[in-house]
């Protein structure tokens, strides 16, 4: 987490100089004071919090370090206007707000057309010169789209937005110096 100073209201910065309520100049080296004398001279530390996933919520540094936030909605919401009325497209279908999980599962679908664009060759070649597209990437491209149908699923499935957030891979190291994997989301399979 980062810290910020503050002295008499104002943000001051480590390695820059700042005059102090008695019109004193302190040297850039001031971040190396005591905490007494940071104290005595009015200097205050703010610890900042980490902010959360934006893609998960929405949020707001707060003057004293802190985070203010509030969970995404996880589905789609049909927009109303002031009154309630559904807003409507040049079209006259109704507009939606999409939810994280929409969201999530079309960055899935972009990221599987992505990776399978990269061995778009080999079926190209295949259907213009009847060339047999190698074992290897029918079985990364097959590997791609299950994979992809799982990461959906899993989406799909999820309650509420802690279990979103779990679907994200993370690695814990183990007291053992061992790595675990957990989550689905991004785990993708690499072409062998």
């Amino acid at each position: 987490m980062a810290s910020i100073y503050k002295c008499n209201g104002k943000t001051i910065r480590p390695g820059q100089q700042f005059v102090d309520a008695d019109g004193t100049t302190h040297p850039g080296s001031w971040f190396t004071y005591s905490v007494e004398q940071k104290t005595a001279l009015g200097i205050t530390e703010i610890v900042q919090e980490s902010p959360p996933d934006s893609r998960l919520y929405n949020w707001s540094q707060n003057a004293d370090g802190t985070i203010s936030s509030t969970a995404k909605e996880l589905g789609d919401i049909d927009v109303v206007d002031e009154d309630g009325d559904p807003v409507l497209d040049d079209d006259g279908d109704q507009v939606v707000q999409l939810g994280v999980k929409s969201n999530l599962i079309a960055e899935v679908k972009s990221q599987q057309g992505s990776l399978l664009a990269q061995t778009d060759w080999a079926v190209t070649r295949k259907a213009e010169k009847a060339t047999a597209i190698p074992a290897n990437i029918v079985t990364y491209r097959d590997a791609i789209r299950s994979k992809a149908t799982a990461m959906e699923s899993a989406i799909a499935g999820t309650a509420n937005t802690a279990a979103v957030a779990a679907l994200f891979v993370t690695y814990t190291t183990n007291e053992d110096g061992s790595v675990t994997k957990s989550g689905i989301l991004y785990d993708w399979p690499e072409l062998g």
